[in-house]
């Protein structure tokens, strides 16, 4: 049995990062859905249920701030791994937006090997604390 690919959901108001991503997660067998302000992909999350999301901070109409603390408010989404990538560089900044919700934030201009090994390991992380719940129910 063919295993299904992860379902990613990139968002980001620059459409050469989403060109960039979506090219290089793709030939890793990744579905990738693309959303351009957190607003555009609040319902692109809704819509189509990724299994994990990678959203810039700095947006116009929505924030990838904002963004994660909505999509947070939503049953379904409460365990699905956020991963912020953003030109963000300011600490107490980033400190912030990690207490929103996100599992991890990589900081632009990226190495997209370095993004891919980050999203391999959140979820791989996210997977292993699905299962250990699941044997504790």
């Amino acid at each position: 049995m063919l295993e299904q690919p992860t379902k990613l959901l990139l968002i980001d108001d620059e459409p050469d990062i989403l060109e960039f991503l979506s090219y290089n997660f793709r030939k890793r067998n990744f579905e990738v859905i693309t959303g351009h302000n957190g607003l555009d992909g609040l319902g692109k999350a809704i819509e189509n249920n990724p299994d994990i999301i990678i959203t810039d901070i700095l947006m116009p109409n929505m924030d990838g701030i904002e963004f994660c603390k909505e999509i947070r408010k939503l049953s379904n989404f409460n365990k699905t791994p956020i991963i912020y990538l953003t030109a963000l560089n300011d600490d107490y900044k980033v400190l912030y937006a990690m207490s929103t919700g996100a599992n991890q934030y990589v900081s632009k201009p990226i190495s997209f090997e370095y993004l891919y090994l980050i999203v391999n390991r959140v979820l791989q992380e996210s997977k292993q604390n699905q299962e250990l719940k699941s044997s504790q129910s």
